[in-house]
């Protein structure tokens, strides 16, 4: 009788410990996941390295193109390929073991990513040469360090890059990154590596002439009908007349076909829509 209580709380106190012990493994996943995603050193990044207590050992310098740094005492130290928390303990084990520094305290400091970079290309806000901070980068995010999509960009990507050795090529539909699903969205929204390039293509243009409202050039919204783009295009001036409407569309020899669509008929890039004027 007198034991019972006390093998309630110690029952009630194990069950504690494992729920505590639950709750601290999805930090430890976070934490590994962390680690993962640390950015990795390449030539021609410039960092500089402290050692606390050492003004003596402190460096700034650029990694070279075969990834080594010469550093007082250890002489070259490979650090290309490394995470920043694994070339700082590679730095202070050869203090240590060297018998240099009793407990040396690394700091390394990331002055300039040149070794990890993509390009954005085509139409985008801001175009250019962007550093991959981490390794698990995606494309959404080189996009949005480029300014995004510009207002003459389409929604058709194309990434090339080198994938194991060989050429590689990914076609992405951008709508497709945000689609009804997380796990479809993840499957288009591929990681970055060094040298990928991302080409915005230009959105598709249909030309609109004749007797309409607003002529000229306008972007083809995907699916647009023929409707659509004359509504768009402020519709038909009262001089122009629905059975004068020809399309001229350029075939796969070359050769461009004059067609007389209905008004629901889906258009194409580079259709060029025709309003003649009504002769009554």
């Amino acid at each position: 009788m007198i034991r019972l209580p006390h093998l309630l709380i110690a029952a009630t106190l194990g069950l504690a410990a494992l729920g505590v012990q639950a709750q601290a493994q999805p930090s430890a996943a976070a934490a590994n996941a962390n680690a993962n995603a640390e950015y990795r050193l390449g030539a021609g990044d410039v960092v500089r390295i402290v050692v606390y207590q050492n003004p003596d050992l402190t460096l700034e310098t650029r990694v070279s193109e075969t990834g080594v740094i010469s550093y007082p005492l250890l002489g070259s130290v490979r650090i290309g390929g490394l995470a920043v928390s694994a070339a700082e303990k590679l730095i202070a084990d050869g203090l240590k073991n060297g018998s240099f520094v009793k407990s040396p305290q690394v700091t390394l400091i990331l002055l300039q990513i040149k070794g990890n970079q993509a390009s954005v290309l085509g139409q985008v806000n801001r175009p250019g040469r962007y550093p991959i901070e981490t390794t698990d980068m995606r494309l959404t995010d080189l996009l949005a360090n480029a300014g995004g999509v510009a207002t003459s960009g389409g929604d058709i990507l194309v990434l090339s890059g080198t994938r194991n050795g060989k050429p590689y090529r990914l076609e992405v539909d951008l709508p497709s990154v945000f689609g009804p699903t997380a796990d479809a969205g993840r499957a288009n929204d591929v990681i970055i590596q060094n040298g990928d390039v991302l080409w915005v293509d230009r959105a598709p243009i249909v030309y609109i002439y004749g007797e309409v409202q607003r002529p000229g050039p306008m972007r083809l919204e995907r699916g647009m009908t023929l409707m659509q783009a004359l509504a768009t295009g402020g519709g038909l001036n009262p001089r122009g007349t629905e059975r004068g409407i020809r399309v001229h569309r350029k075939g796969a020899d070359g050769k461009v076909q004059v067609m007389q669509p209905g008004m629901d008929d889906s258009l194409k890039d580079g259709d060029v829509v025709y309003v003649k004027e009504s002769l009554f």
